[in-house]
């Protein structure tokens, strides 16, 4: 008994240090490609397409690297379901975020994400070269955001979007900002829903990365079919002007499908 609790002590303490590690390994990683890798891209690729190619692709392999290495630390084990969806172009992705690695796991499965990040992500030291290098769109761009995210997912780009806006509270009702369903009523675009689940929770929001939870922690990343947005342009189409009816009721049923499939999920 005390050899188990022993053990167990010991296990905490080294996904104590491999969390570390982890993060230690993140920064670093994003600043070898803000000062080595994306200087020399923009030097000498100088089609602005192709350069975002190659760097969102080059995000995609360092944040499939982390992965593997949280992995192979023993902070973490994954599964995944459906993530061949992804493999298409022109995807709208929503998605809940439950904890901080969400956007690592996701984009690690996308060639050619395209991202909507917070401007404290853009300006971020380690962040920003990436950021700039792959053209992600700021959510500071005012009345231009939506047509900006529009046109990138009408281009071929594979838009991921966290409508929740940050990490969700937990053991609070889920809350959606209507940003995401006003992409997609404006823009007519199906959605690729994925439900994120992480159990047990940890990197939630307000938690810090050394406050560990008691074993390691699973994630579930589920790619569910696309979610037509056909049935909710029908009501504008009936009564024009009710554009704001038609979001706001998408929203409602996204807040609906993300709280009913994440409840079954275990979080």
């Amino acid at each position: 008994m005390a050899e188990s609790a022993a053990l167990r002590r010991l296990d905490h303490a080294w996904r104590v240090v491999g969390t570390g590690l982890s993060f230690l390994a993140f920064g670093l990683g994003g600043l070898f490609l803000r000062v080595c890798l994306f200087p020399l891209l923009l030097l000498g690729v100088k089609d602005l397409r192709r350069r975002r190619e190659l760097a969102r692709r080059w995000i995609q392999r360092s944040f499939a690297a982390h992965v593997w290495l949280m992995h192979r630390l023993g902070v973490m084990t994954y599964e995944l379901r459906g993530h061949e969806r992804l493999q298409r172009k022109g995807l709208l992705i929503l998605a809940n975020h439950p904890t901080l690695i969400d956007v690592v796991m996701l984009i690690s499965l996308l060639p050619d994400a395209d991202c909507v990040v917070k401007v404290g992500v853009a300006r971020n030291p380690f962040m920003r070269g990436p950021v700039r290098a792959a053209g992600y769109i700021a959510n500071d761009e005012g009345a231009g955001l939506v047509e900006e995210c529009i046109a990138a997912v009408r281009a071929g780009g594979n838009l991921v979007i966290f409508p929740e806006g940050t990490r969700s509270q937990p053991g609070q009702p889920l809350r959606l900002q209507r940003g995401a369903a006003n992409i997609a009523v404006r823009g007519g675009l199906d959605i690729t829903p994925v439900r994120i689940s992480c159990v047990p929770p940890t990197l939630g929001k307000g938690q810090k990365w050394y406050r560990v939870p008691s074993r390691r922690f699973h994630m579930l990343i589920d790619v569910g079919e696309d979610l037509p947005i056909a049935p909710f342009l029908q009501e504008i189409a009936a009564a024009p002007g009710s554009e704001a009816l038609a979001v706001r009721r998408l929203n409602d049923h996204l807040c609906h499908y993300f709280s009913g499939e994440v409840a079954r999920a275990g979080t």
